[in-house]
């Protein structure tokens, strides 16, 4: 059965204490109460780093540069009705207080503590890489 990929991006942002930031789902979407990194769909015809940059105004209310946004690693996941090709950015550098706008709470988090945190599949395999390589 061939399944639609979907492209979604994600960033890892990471604060001054080395910490990365991590959100959790809202009620009423899938997977909610699960805990991921921030990002979202790609829009047809966007450029993934756009994506991110918009996503990130829409649901931390920051705004970020594309110079700023390093490409990392990514996970490709197949889910029941879809398969999901999905970049992690890491961001070190960012304007404004992150507040919640979508989800149902923000937190920092060590890399090491990252495991800790029950997570989408598709976000799951990232967690080692953060944690081996930050």
């Amino acid at each position: 059965m061939t399944l639609p990929t979907v492209l979604v991006v994600a960033v890892a942002l990471i604060d001054a204490d080395g910490r990365v930031l991590i959100a959790q789902r809202p009620e009423g979407k899938q997977m909610a109460g699960l805990w991921e990194f921030p990002g979202g769909k790609v829009e047809p015809g966007e450029r993934p780093e756009a994506a991110l940059i918009r996503e990130l105004r829409e649901e931390l209310g920051i705004e970020t540069k594309e110079a700023c946004l390093a490409p990392f690693v990514f996970a490709s996941h197949a889910y029941e009705s879809f398969h999901l090709l999905m970049p992690l950015y890491l961001c070190r550098r960012w304007e404004g207080t992150v507040v919640a706008h979508e989800h149902a709470a923000l937190k920092w988090v060590r890399p090491n503590q990252l495991s800790d945190w029950p997570m989408p599949p598709a976000d799951e395999p990232l967690v080692a890489w953060l944690r081996d390589l930050l």
